[in-house]
């Protein structure tokens, strides 16, 4: 078939659309958010493709997969299995990197196990695996005219009274044995500790050393004799010294061996090459005084010791100063070291307190924040209650492999002259130049042009997607949703299927205009290769470099689910429906109309910025201004921003230690701002409870609503009662979630809707209260545009759902779980939560690519809300790639000039004209050419 035909699709707010789709072509779906875009690509097409190939395979395959629901269609014809490469597929596996990601590190894994050269740690020598004739020549020449003793090192800190092997070295004829350095006849030996460490070797054989045949012949039996039972080595005691001969990899200068080179010990997620320290993680986690002390400058009377400020820790730290004989009123500045030792750690000594939540007198071991931190993390079961223990912890280097997560053997393995981990801390472009250009001699060099190839290979898809500036030691998550969906994609293409349907989720996020052709020319490969290329994308360059475009609305939610244009860019473009087409063809622009500046020389100033890739940077960063932070992806935006600029203001405001990596000479101006806020992706909660209504405070005024009706009242329902986090009004069979988890043995689990709640989370005797003729799970089901007409009469609900329409929330339930917000949502979602507050004026918002997920329609929404804040006498820095954003920017701050290494530095700034005018700015000549 040429086609992909989809009959009457209603996921969601789809509309009974019926559409053909075109085969082994590149097809944009676009529009406004909420306009059914994802509907129509992930719950019909991706949803339908991939469950009908994986019904396709047999039960035992099944298990290992999971099933996707039936989409909601009457029929869809043409399909072929289909693969999902979305933004919310982020790793958040710490022992996943762009290396594991891609495989680039299995490749070299197996390059360092067959073609690596082990070195001894200690002196720097190659390892060398000796055969057994030049072991006997080596001991010969090393001994001759001395007497010397073959040992065969059987036992090295083996634990056991080994009484067994004892026996068999006895039947084999052996008559002594070294015992931890004492020798025994075997029979002689006393009974070992069982639960301690005991080396043993066996003699074998004791000779005076001199140049006859026989000599030779004597030696190299005793010598094969000791590696058949030591499996591998043997023990020359000499005159003068011992040392260990193998046929493994042994240092010719002391005992230091490795065992056979395998891929398993380049591994960090295997137990044969992790580093014992921190089990392969880089990092070791550490409670941080810093996060448990937050404000020095109070007291502890005052509640500095943020994780205990409850009257029972209160009255435990009453009972710690008396004993002590501090004043408890004494700032933590100023308390004695010992005092703080104490207060963290505990002592042994007891304490006596009276408790004052049940006036009780008790006496105890006073144990310390950190260690009854540490208790309640071990034995809870609540993962909110290890998501707040886990907010005092902080990560440092591993001391033992420096962040390498290799062990000793692993991280000495050289291949012409580099280790693995020097190869994977190299940016992605250096690594490849170094594969590309291995010099090895003989049969080595055989064996890796095979091995080397497929590194190459994978390392060029992942430069094509503009990815050059990654190195493979990067951490899966510490990605960006976009470029862990472009590592994907070069995976994909790597993969080399025929066949396919794609299905990308705007894969242009977070790149710069510049290397956008980059990405479009990786998607043909993908499509010309023979696979049905779909991508959700609000990028213009992507929509018109599409084969067949599909543009849904008119508008979001239940005003959104239709095909208001499909067809080439022309017939787009020629739509009298289409909003997206005025965009288009320029009809309409997206463009600030009353900037109402005050005048302000404030600022905020950086200097010696020298985080991650960041160069000396020195920055002056207008206020009361929309400032833009531009550059290529790599040329240290977020350094400057995320990692140096708010760390740096928080650590001036709260009065708390900078963060580690967080590295400037000076920092002035924090004082002309009031507070900090910083709206980032991240989702707004991890489970299905959290919601834009809990999240934003609005179902704290919904509750407070129902518990006033005269019904509540007289049943004594409080406000928790229409809570689905705590016992009472929930549905307990769910515990308020509105599925369970159906455990299906040799099928995967399956989640169902509660059959007591049928899905509505709450008993149906809190669902008989209701308001307005509503219960509480029928306004959670309520779009914000909805429950705006809804609530109208009720200001203080009104005011929270007008702030999320005017970020362009209005499609979005009440109660949508948060795990299925996009991060652009979820961004939404924070910036509404704080323009319900009240606003002072004087505040610096951080914004980190406000325009994911957005239709230009929407970035004009979202920039006018960012143009009033602006007007009120605030502050907002924006991370931004869109062209449209950065040209209103009233001052641009361009990084690069590329990423990576070849980043961190100050390229230009000014306002858009200025940024033009520049001849290194990457940024300057895309807003040159639109």
């Amino acid at each position: 078939m040429k086609f992909i035909e989809i009959k009457s699709a209603k996921a969601h707010n789809l509309k009974n659309i019926s559409l053909k789709i075109p085969r082994d072509k590149l097809t944009v779906i676009t529009g406004l958010s909420g306009s059914g875009k994802s509907s129509l690509a992930f719950d019909t097409i991706y949803a339908e493709g991939q469950r009908r190939y994986v019904e396709s395979l047999s039960t035992y395959a099944r298990q290992f997969l999971s099933v996707m629901d039936k989409a909601d269609i009457e029929s869809i014809e043409g399909l072929s299995p289909s693969i999902s490469i979305q933004q919310k597929s982020t790793s958040h596996n710490p022992r996943s990197t762009v290396g594991t990601i891609t495989e680039v590190h299995d490749y070299l894994r197996l390059l360092f196990a067959r073609v690596g050269i082990p070195k001894c740690p200690d002196h720097g020598l190659e390892l060398d695996a000796k055969p057994v004739v030049s072991m006997v020549a080596d001991t010969i020449k090393k001994e001759i005219g001395n007497k010397i003793s073959v040992y065969s090192p059987i036992i090295m800190d083996g634990k056991g009274e080994h009484i067994e092997l004892l026996g068999q070295l006895m039947a084999e004829g052996f008559s002594k044995v070294r015992v931890d350095n004492e020798i025994y006849m075997i029979n002689k030996v006393p009974l070992l500790e069982k639960n301690k460490k005991h080396n043993i070797s066996v003699l074998v054989d004791q000779l005076l050393i001199d140049d006859s045949k026989d000599c030779k012949q004597r030696l190299t039996e005793s010598i094969e004799t000791a590696i058949r039972f030591s499996n591998g080595s043997v023990d020359i005691a000499g005159n003068e010294n011992e040392y260990r001969l193998s046929n493994r990899h042994s240092c010719p200068k002391c005992n230091y061996s490795v065992q056979e080179l395998e891929p398993k010990i380049f591994s960090f997620n295997n137990p044969s090459g992790a580093c014992e320290e921190c089990d392969g993680l880089g990092v070791k986690a550490y409670f941080d005084e810093d996060k448990i002390i937050k404000y020095k400058n109070l007291s502890v009377a005052q509640g500095c010791i943020e994780p205990w400020n409850t009257p029972y820790y209160q009255s435990k730290l009453i009972g710690l100063f008396a004993v002590l004989g501090e004043d408890i009123n004494t700032s933590w500045n100023n308390l004695k070291t010992k005092t703080k030792e104490t207060i963290l750690w505990g002592m042994a000594k007891e304490i006596t307190f009276e408790d004052l939540v049940d006036k009780k007198k008790k006496t105890e071991k006073f144990e310390g924040v950190i260690p009854s931190l540490q208790k309640q993390y071990d034995r809870t079961d609540s993962f909110f209650i290890k998501e707040k223990i886990n907010t005092y912890v902080s990560e440092k280097t591993c001391n033992s492999c420096g962040g390498q997560r290799l062990n000793d053997v692993a991280r000495n393995v050289f291949v012409d002259g580099m280790s693995l981990p020097e190869i994977s801390n190299l940016k992605i472009k250096d690594a490849l130049d170094i594969i590309e250009n291995m010099s090895l001699i003989g049969n080595k060099s055989e064996i890796a042009e095979k091995i080397s190839r497929e590194i190459i290979l994978r390392l060029s898809f992942l430069l094509d997607v503009g990815l050059d500036y990654l190195n493979l030691s990067r951490g899966a998550n510490t990605l960006s949703g976009g470029e862990a969906q472009r590592i994907r994609l070069a995976s994909q293409i790597g993969s080399g299927l025929v066949g396919v349907i794609y299905v990308l989720d705007e894969p242009s996020i977070g790149l710069h205009q510049r290397d956008n052709i980059k990405l479009i020319k990786t998607l043909a490969k993908l499509r010309d290769l023979g696979n049905t290329v779909i991508v959700v994308e609000h990028d213009e360059e992507m929509i018109r470099a599409a084969d067949h475009v599909i543009d849904l609305g008119p508008g979001a939610g239940i005003h959104g689910g239709e095909i208001v244009a499909e067809g080439t860019i022309e017939d787009i473009c020629n739509s009298k429906r289409s909003i997206t087409a005025e965009y288009l063809k320029g009809e309409k622009l997206i463009e600030l109309k009353e900037k109402e500046r005050k005048d302000s020389n404030n600022s905020i100033l950086i200097s010696g910025a020298t985080t991650n890739n960041l160069n000396e940077v020195n920055v002056d960063i207008p206020l009361n201004k929309i400032v833009a932070v531009t550059g290529v992806s790599g040329s240290g935006k977020s350094s400057l921003i995320n990692h140096t600029l708010i760390p740096g203001i928080n650590s001036k405001l709260n009065n708390s230690k900078l963060p580690e990596k967080t590295k400037f000479s000076k920092l002035i101006g924090e004082e002309n701002i009031d507070k900090l806020i910083s709206i980032d992706q991240s989702p707004i909660g991890k489970t299905p409870r959290s919601n834009p209504a809990t999240y934003t405070g609005l179902f704290t005024h919904i509750r407070d609503i129902f518990a006033n009706t005269s019904e509540s009242r007289a049943r004594g329902y409080k406000p928790g009662r229409f809570s689905f986090n705590v016992e009472g009004g929930r549905c307990e069979n769910c515990r308020g979630e509105g599925w369970v988890k159906v455990e299906m043995h040799f099928l995967p689990d399956m989640y169902v809707e509660c059959d007591v709640c049928k899905g509505k989370r709450f008993r149906d005797d809190t669902l008989e209260i209701k308001f307005k003729d509503k219960n509480i799970h029928e306004i959670l089901e309520m779009t914000v545009e909805e429950a705006m007409s809804f609530f109208k009469s009720i200001p203080q609900v009104l005011k929270k759902l007008s702030t999320l329409k005017e970020v362009g929330l209005s499609y979005v339930k009440l109660g949508q779980a948060a795990n299925t917000l996009s991060g652009g949502e979820a961004q939404r979602v924070k910036l509404s939560k704080e323009l319900s507050k009240r606003d002072t004026g004087n505040t610096l918002y951080v914004l980190d690519e406000p325009t994911t997920g957005l239709h230009f329609y929407d970035i004009q929404m979202l920039m006018d809300v960012l143009n009033k804040l602006v007007n009120k006498g605030n502050s907002v820095i924006v991370i931004e790639h869109n062209l449209d954003v950065i040209k209103l920017a009233d001052w641009i701050i361009d990084l690069g000039p590329e990423g990576g290494d070849g980043g961190g530095y100050l390229v230009a700034e000014g306002d858009p004209k200025t940024i033009k005018k520049s001849k290194k700015s990457y940024t300057g000549k895309m807003l040159k050419i639109n």
